[in-house]
């Protein structure tokens, strides 16, 4: 989760570079830095540690200035946020530099081959190795910057967008995606990479996206396009008319919809860096929690408001059936008007998106009153939730604008479940071969989750016969029934329809009243075919579909993919991807959110800033 700009072209190259990075500067805040190429092909790199403004200041120290250049601002992921570390990267000759968003997967064997022959490395860095690569293949004579690249690019393995310049070909900038994108700019007689469109908007309207397995040749003479072997592709230019707010929606009508589209991505950041594919560790970064301590804990208190709440409700299954640790959920609003027990041996965990959560802070801070370790799970570095806690787990979600979490929700539950398994393997309750079988999962929910952001267009036309409804009824069982309250709360932030999130079991029990031909009733009635608890529990469920329609209530039914059973209830059928309990309620919500968003939208309502609400509820 890095920002990349490059550009070529008569304007101060130094200024453009800084104020693109300025506007990605959510992709990392870990380091920043810049090289830039003057007239006589002399290369200059400033770099510093931390936010961009500490780069600003080492610039204004050493100002530089050149005709074209490349800059980043940095996510860690291999190797400390140091000065170090910082990009870009150099080759072993100094005349090739290389800025990078992503994770080589084989860089350490790649590393140890070129060590072997003679390479010296400065950095801890994934990165370094692309730039000897290239310096590499273009030292033994590989014809351009461009082949160069295409060699080296055919022995990493991972995911990667790049940047490269070289003194050795002036006004040349090579720009590479395989997974993280990479956008082009074409304006006159200047053009521009970055990793985003807001950057280029300023200067030119007129841009395009690389593709997967595409190569950018960026010169004064204009952009050429291949792929990976160096044929010919012809990019699909676009004119971009959006005014800057619109430009940072991505071309979605709604930032709701742009976040819930963006949510595979999210995913894919949070967990970056932080297993191993190899052993299926998990490592936890910005910790003053002691493994030791992680041992001795005996319960954890989750503390959170809102939809933040709901993914505390489902981590704590994943926490209880991994770490085997009894896990409270407790409102922060209501948290300090009780005296709860909390001593040394407890964890509290406080979720929080924006960091700044009033009531969330002060439970925190009665917490470490009586003694608890606090961690933290944000989205905002530097918050003031993050500088009172004892250890922060980051969620890479990138700004969230609209008012109801979309994606900040996912990237909460995808927490919890890297903690649930951090806490096993520190406890001794998984081996090697289970912590990769659940890495594995870990990994294949972005892919998942882009197949079901599929069915938008099904959402819709739901949306369509159901948004004049007056009440909605969402329901679900075990760790379902968090993603049940979640529904019904996006529903009633966006479209402004009563709904109400209840646990099925408890149908018997009051809500049955309320059921009748009027009523929408949506069930989250998925199962894993490995657990046998999932089997009952999906039974029980079936049940309950077949009270609501025996009292004429309409039901829809979020079922795991293939099923046959529920199709026979319900009236209408939503699929989700097979998956395991711990995975399938992330990808459940996706659907709940679409259908609360076009709802929102065919009822007139402002789905970006609902009435009465604000993103971050900063008083009591």
């Amino acid at each position: 989760m890095c920002g990349i700009v490059g550009y070529v072209g008569d304007k101060q190259v130094v200024g453009v570079i800084i104020d693109g990075l300025r506007k990605l500067e959510y992709r990392g805040y870990d380091s920043a830095g810049i090289a830039v190429v003057d007239e006589s092909a002399h290369m200059e790199i400033r770099r510093a540690e931390g936010k961009l403004r500490n780069l600003e200041e080492v610039i204004r120290l050493k100002p530089l200035d050149g005709t074209y250049g490349i800059g980043h601002t940095r996510w860690a992921t291999h190797g400390r946020p140091t000065e170090e570390n910082a990009h870009p990267h150099r080759d072993a000759s100094g005349n090739i530099v290389v800025v990078h968003n992503g994770v080589i997967d084989n860089f350490l064997p790649l590393k140890r081959k070129l060590q072997d022959a003679g390479h010296q490395f400065v950095t801890e860095t994934d990165t370094e190795v692309i730039a000897h690569l290239i310096g590499k293949y273009f030292d033994e004579g590989a014809g351009s910057l461009e082949a160069a690249t295409r060699r080296a690019l055919g022995e990493l393995r991972g995911i990667y967008a790049l940047a490269i310049v070289s003194v050795k070909e002036p006004e040349k900038i090579v720009a590479v995606r395989q997974g993280p994108p990479i956008v082009i700019g074409l304006g006159q007689n200047e053009y521009f990479v970055a990793s985003d469109i807001p950057p280029i908007l300023y200067h030119t309207r007129d841009l395009f996206f690389l593709g997967d397995g595409e190569m950018a040749i960026v010169t004064r003479a204009g952009v050429t396009v291949t792929d990976f072997e160096g044929n010919s592709i012809t990019p699909h230019v676009q004119h971009i008319t959006w005014d800057p707010i619109m430009a940072e929606k991505g071309g979605f009508k709604h930032y709701m919809l742009k976040e819930i589209y963006e949510q595979p991505r999210a995913i894919r950041d949070t967990v970056l860096g932080r297993v191993s594919q190899q052993t299926g560790r998990v490592y936890l970064d910005q910790m003053e929690i002691r493994e030791s301590e992680f041992r001795n804990f005996t319960s954890i208190k989750a503390i959170a408001c809102g939809t933040s709440l709901h993914a505390a409700m489902a981590g704590k299954y994943m926490l209880e059936e991994l770490a085997r640790l009894p896990v409270e959920i407790d409102y922060a609003s209501e948290f300090r008007y009780r005296d709860p027990i909390i001593d040394d041996k407890t964890l509290v965990v406080a979720i929080s998106q924006s960091g700044e959560t009033a009531d969330t802070l002060a439970a925190v801070r009665e917490s470490k009153a009586k003694g608890a370790k606090i961690l933290s799970i944000c989205n905002v570095q530097g918050s003031m939730l993050t500088r009172e806690s004892h250890g922060t787990i980051l969620t890479h979600a990138g700004p969230e604008i609209g008012v109801a979490s979309t994606k900040a929700f996912t990237s909460q539950m995808t927490v919890f479940y890297l903690l649930a398994l951090y806490l096993a393997q520190l406890r001794g309750l998984l081996n090697e071969a289970e912590s990769l079988e659940h890495v594995r999962a870990l990994n294949s929910l972005p892919v998942k989750m882009e197949t079901l952001l599929g069915c938008d267009e099904q959402i819709e036309k739901l949306a369509r016969e159901f948004h004049r409804a007056q009440d909605f009824l969402y329901l679900g069982r075990g760790i379902n029934f968090p993603i049940a309250l979640e529904g019904a709360l996006k529903l009633k932030e966006i479209s402004y329809i009563h709904a109400e999130g209840y646990p099925a079991g408890e149908m018997k029990h009051g809500p049955n009243a309320l059921i009748d031909e009027q009523l929408p009733v949506v069930v989250i009635a998925t199962q894993d075919d490995n657990s046998e608890t999932s089997k009952l529990r999906f039974e029980k469920t079936l049940s309950n579909m077949v009270e609501v329609k025996a009292r004429d209530g309409k039901v829809i039914a979020l079922v795991t993919e293939g099923d046959t059973e529920a199709r026979q209830v319900a009236d209408h059928i939503i699929e989700i991807p097979a998956a395991s309990d711990l995975i399938s309620p992330t990808l459940a919500i996706v659907p709940l959110q679409l259908l609360a968003y076009h709802i929102g939208v065919r009822r007139g309502c402002d789905v970006d800033q609902p009435r009465n609400l604000a993103k971050s509820v900063t008083v009591e």
